[in-house]
Formats: C-alpha cells, sequence, structure tokens
C-alpha cells in the first residue's frame, strides 16, 4: 500500500509536468496567438529545475522536517500552474516569474521524489524503481494527452488548472506517506558541490548519467523527427502516433525490469548495452516502420532508466543521496531541451538527417560511458572518494 500511494503521488505530479508543458503552449496560442511566447513560458518552468536541482537537493538532504519540504514543492507546482492559467496573455511576465519559481522546486518532484523509494521500500527496491521508471512513461503518454482534451472541453486555460489540480492531489497522498524526520544532529550546512563530485569521483555513476544524459540529447529531439516524418508523409497525426509509440515502449520497458533480475545486478552494463542497442532502431528508422521502431528504442529506453535509478541507489552516499538523484535529472532534462532545441534548426530538413542525430547520440553515449567506466583510476579512488563526498 505505501509504494502504490506513493506511485499515485509520482504519477500525479510527473503527469502535470509533462502536460503542462502542452497546456502553456495552447493558452499562449489561444489568448496571444504567439506560439513564441508559450515556448518561453515552457523554458521559465523547465530551465530553473536545471539551475536549482543542486540546491533543492542539498536542501532535501540536510533539512529535518523533509515532508513539509516536498508537501510544498508539491503544493506550490499546483498553485503555480493554476495562477499561471489566469495570467497568460494578460500579465505574461507575472506567469513566467511564477512558474520559474515552480521550476525552482520541481526537482523535488522528480529525482527528489525517486530518492526516497530506498527509505519507503527497502526490501523490494528493484521492483519500486521498476515500477518508478514507469511513472515516467505513464506521464508522458497521458499527461499531453489530458492537457489536450481539457483543453479542447473546457479550454486552455482550464487544462492548466486542472493540471494544479492534479498535482495538489498527489501533495494529499504524499501526506500519507511515512517519512521519518531527521534528528538534529543529521542537520548540516547545505553543500550542493558535493553532490557534483560525487559524479566526478564514481565511475558507475558517471558512467550512467553521461550514457543517459547524450541518449536524452536524442530523444529531446525525437518529437521533432516525428512532426518531420508526419509532414513528409502529409500525415499529421502520425507525429502523435510516432511519440505515443516511444512512450508506451518506455512504459513496458521499465514494467518488465521486475521480471528481469539482471537489470539490477549489473546495472551500470544494462545502461551502456541499451544505449548503444537504440542506436538500431533509429539508424533503421530512416527506411521505414517508424512507429515499431520507435517503440523497440522506447522499451530499451525503459530498461535503461531503471538501470540509472539503481545505479543511483547503490552509488549515492546517504548524506548525498537527493542530491545525486536531482542533479541526475537535472543533467537529463538539459540534455533534452537542448536536443529539443536542436532538433528544431534540422525538422526543416530530411527527417533522416534527424533520425541519423539521434541514432548518433545514443551510440556517442554508450561509448563515453563505456570509457568513464573503464578509466585508470577510477578503482583506486572510489573508497576515498566515497568518504571525502559524505564526510
Amino acid at each position: 500500500m505505501i509504494l502504490a500511494r506513493y506511485l499515485l503521488a509520482a504519477v500525479c505530479a510527473r503527469l502535470a509536468d509533462e502536460g503542462a508543458r502542452v497546456a502553456i503552449v495552447l493558452l499562449a496560442l489561444e489568448r496571444a496567438d504567439d506560439a513564441a511566447l508559450g515556448g518561453l513560458l515552457v523554458a521559465a518552468l523547465m530551465v530553473p529545475h536545471v539551475l536549482a536541482a543542486p540546491l533543492v537537493g542539498a536542501a532535501a538532504d540536510r533539512i529535518r522536517r523533509r515532508r513539509l519540504l516536498y508537501t510544498t514543492a508539491f503544493l506550490w507546482y499546483g498553485v503555480s500552474l493554476a495562477a499561471a492559467a489566469t495570467l497568460i496573455g494578460t500579465s505574461s511576465w507575472a506567469a513566467a516569474l511564477i512558474l520559474a519559481v515552480a521550476g525552482c522546486l520541481s526537482p523535488l518532484l522528480l529525482g527528489g521524489l525517486s530518492s526516497l523509494l530506498g527509505e519507503l521500500a527497502p526490501g523490494n527496491r528493484a521492483r519500486a524503481f521498476s515500477l518508478d521508471a514507469g511513472t515516467y512513461g505513464t506521464a508522458g503518454i497521458a499527461g499531453p494527452a489530458v492537457a489536450a482534451v481539457l483543453a479542447g472541453w473546457a479550454g486552455a486555460g482550464w487544462a492548466l488548472a486542472g493540471l494544479g489540480g492534479f498535482v495538489v492531489a498527489g501533495a494529499a497522498l504524499f501526506l500519507t506517506l511515512p517519512l521519518r524526520g531527521r534528528s538534529a544532529p543529521e542537520a548540516q550546512p547545505v553543500r550542493p558541490i558535493a553532490g557534483l563530485m560525487v559524479f566526478v569521483r564514481r565511475p558507475r555513476l558517471a558512467a550512467v548519467t553521461a550514457a543517459s544524459t547524450f541518449q536524452l540529447l536524442g530523444f529531446g529531439a525525437m518529437p521533432l523527427a516525428a512532426a518531420s516524418i508526419a509532414a513528409q508523409a502529409h500525415r499529421p497525426a502520425l507525429t502523435g502516433l510516432l511519440v505515443s509509440a516511444s512512450a508506451c515502449g518506455g512504459l513496458f520497458g521499465s514494467v518488465i525490469c521486475t521480471r528481469i533480475p539482471v537489470v539490477h545486478r549489473r546495472p551500470e552494463l544494462v545502461v551502456l548495452l541499451c544505449t548503444a542497442a537504440m542506436t538500431v532502431p533509429f539508424a533503421l528508422a530512416v527506411v521505414g516502420w517508424q512507429a515499431v521502431l520507435f517503440a523497440v528504442a522506447g522499451v530499451f529506453s525503459g530498461v535503461a532508466s531503471v538501470a540509472v535509478f539503481t545505479t543511483r541507489d547503490r552509488e549515492a552516499p546517504p548524506g548525498l543521496r537527493t542530491q545525486v538523484f536531482t542533479l541526475g535529472a537535472g543533467f537529463k532534462v538539459t540534455a533534452a531541451a537542448a536536443g529539443a532545441a536542436a532538433g528544431g534548426l534540422l525538422a526543416s530538413g530530411d527527417p533522416a538527417v534527424l533520425l541519423i542525430a539521434i541514432a548518433a547520440c545514443q551510440l556517442l553515449g554508450a561509448a563515453t560511458g563505456g570509457l568513464l567506466l573503464i578509466r585508470p583510476s577510477a578503482s583506486r579512488s572510489l573508497t576515498g572518494a566515497a568518504q571525502r563526498s559524505s564526510s
């Protein structure tokens, strides 16, 4: 029951995060007929996530009243979406400011929540992380769909406000979780740089982070590749089909990890192998069968995500656990945003160029991760680094 409540709370938050990006753009178009405004507002929500991840992660690792911190993040995010729904088009600068503050707290609703699973499900971490990875796939499928349906039924403003309601519901579910407080001796000064040094000094963590970052760099451009394929085929609806195929594959891949023990035995190798394997479906998609191949790539992505969570869980020192999870998520969000920006520059040309670029990102990620995993000094520095990072 504890895990079920956690998963529902996580889905509520992550569904709203995915759907808000769609609803914000739709609202900017509806009220201001300005897609660029929508892009700027989405950036206001996403960019602070990357910048604030080290600080909020460090605070979550040191603060005594974690329940209050996480609940505040849930409620502010939900209220911010509702407030933005009333301000976009009339006081868009104020909406941008509110969304930026929400973006500063959102790392707690992504990587921060995942970091709690070691405590909430200590006896079954493998299953817990597999299902948690599945919440991202569920949110990726349902979030944009909910936003689109609500916008079509009641308008984009109500869609954004409704997504805020999902986050508030997530806060209520989070409050039911048995999250212990910290005693006074554990409350220490916040050190944002300490989490980053863990990534530098621990080879397994560095390897999976590099691989997954390059993977998301490619995946960030995938919706644009889908749109380019659809435009070339004169089938606009194909864009949604291809993106949904990938998301469904990711959900399936994360769920089947509950039945594949090897994913949790050597997770760093699983990440590298899955990242390398994703090169194949994207390269073959140049020829055809894009929906099937995008789904296959999604399956590998889902398995890799579970393995990334497992590696973070094992490699993060106890005193820096949340920092490691929020920073890891921040790297991936940054890479996805950069991939989307780069993809936008290439989307007007031949979709084959984008597909090959996405495939190349996967291959580069696997190669970079492999080099970091076998670097000569890694094994000698691992023990000392762990002690220095957690001291």
